[in-house]
């Protein structure tokens, strides 16, 4: 958030986030990234006694009652540790939407409280083997049987599954009807019927304890449905925003992380007898980054107000998350880019975490949807909220030209 935009609460939040990045041990990022850690929970444990997770929760249940923009602020500030940490640190804000929005008061006691203290661990088993960024392409079952439902299939790609308490899931709970409406969203427990398997070599955001998980037959109480049985694809709409608001919140906090060095860096590299900085060819790129980046700012925390405002309807918001997505994610890949070009070798180097930021950097492109699938949100929403009729939303500037009204040279092939 641009700092002369801030209240002097967002200010204060913006120092305590600052401050719980600080405390934490370099080395215990270093373990993370050697993957010596697969888990970070003292991260999170660390963030739940400091009042930190959770923001946009209601007070009895251990948040804070804050708004997206304070979300946002928190992540970005939290993503300067590395993607990894601050996937786990959104979770909370992800799994903790579906819960409030859409689960029962005993969800809440029993798994929104719980996670906002980091007394339980939590994440998002979405993506399957054969779905990809088919959402709606899911084949995991879940049927009926007495007061439970027998859950088999299989999740992968699952961030933060190494220490999950519970995971939230969607499995067809009507495999005859189509998957559009036999899609439902339920809370599981890590039961024995619950295998996690941590299977994957990450090309970077290493930490997370990323990996696959199978459904064997696992009984889940019916008590766990979150909403109603088939409505799995109304919530997953309503998903789209903590997933890719988090996902773009982080991209601002790396992005901004690796521009800090890089400008650190050239000020204090010298060539030719004057800091490098001094060259176009360097001072341009710190340009080029800081113009994206004020720009990706600018559209996440108004994309972030305008959820807040409760005023904007849920397809231009749909739209708005995924251009937030979609940009800032880009934006961040291209900045640590040029960070590690004017830096030069050193920077392909351990010496400087530019490679570890380059090796995160890539992921966010892909998750939470493919930026390819951003670009056919955005598209899609914006075409259905201009309508099959476009009228001009001020001057009609069509006809702002010599040979506007010759009909016979505008051919619409129709």
């Amino acid at each position: 958030m641009f700092d002369f935009l801030m209240t002097g609460e967002q200010k204060e939040l913006t120092e305590e986030v600052r401050s719980f990045t600080r405390s934490i041990d370099r080395q215990y990022l270093l373990d993370m990234d050697s993957e010596k850690i697969q888990f970070p929970k003292e991260i999170l444990i660390e963030a739940a006694d400091k009042g930190l997770l959770g923001l946009r929760f209601p007070k009895e249940y251990g948040g804070r009652n804050l708004g997206w923009v304070e979300e946002c602020i928190a992540i970005e500030e939290v993503a300067t540790l590395g993607i990894p940490p601050a996937c786990l640190y959104s979770l909370v804000s992800i799994v903790g939407e579906c819960i409030n929005e859409f689960g029962s008061e005993k969800q809440r006691e029993d798994y929104l409280r719980p996670v906002c203290s980091a007394g339980l661990f939590c994440a998002e088993a979405l993506t399957e083997p054969r779905g990809g960024s088919d959402f709606f392409g899911a084949v995991s079952t879940a049927v009926k049987s007495g007061g439970h439902y027998k859950l088999n299939g299989q999740k992968r790609f699952i961030v933060g599954a190494e220490g999950a308490d519970y995971f939230m899931v969607y499995a067809r709970t009507n495999p005859d009807k189509p998957a559009r409406e036999s899609l439902s969203c339920f809370l599981v427990d890590r039961t024995g019927e619950v295998e996690v398997k941590h299977v994957y070599g990450l090309m970077g955001a290493h930490g997370g304890g990323t990996g696959r998980v199978f459904f064997h037959d696992a009984m889940v109480p019916a008590e766990n449905m979150v909403g109603e049985e088939g409505l799995g694809g109304k919530i997953f709409y309503r998903m789209m925003i903590p997933e890719r608001l988090t996902s773009a919140a982080g991209a601002l906090g790396l992005a901004r992380a690796s521009l800090e060095v890089a400008a650190r860096y050239t000020t204090r590299r010298k060539a030719f007898e004057v800091p490098i900085r001094n060259f176009q060819a360097v001072s341009f790129k710190i340009a080029e980054s800081q113009t994206k980046l004020d720009a990706a700012r600018s559209l996440v925390y108004t994309t972030a107000a305008a959820v807040d405002s409760g005023l904007v309807e849920p397809g231009r918001l749909r739209r708005m998350v995924s251009e937030s997505k979609k940009f800032a994610t880009e934006a961040a890949w291209e900045i640590v880019n040029n960070a590690m070009q004017v830096m030069g070798g050193i920077g392909y180097t351990d010496v400087f975490p530019i490679e570890r930021m380059l090796r995160d950097c890539r992921l966010i492109m892909i998750w939470t949807g493919t930026n390819e699938i951003m670009s056919l949100i955005i598209q899609h929403e914006l075409y259905k909220e201009m309508g099959t009729d476009v009228k001009a939303a001020g001057r009609d500037i069509e006809f702002d030209a010599p040979e506007a009204f010759n009909e016979e040279e505008k051919d619409y092939g129709v």
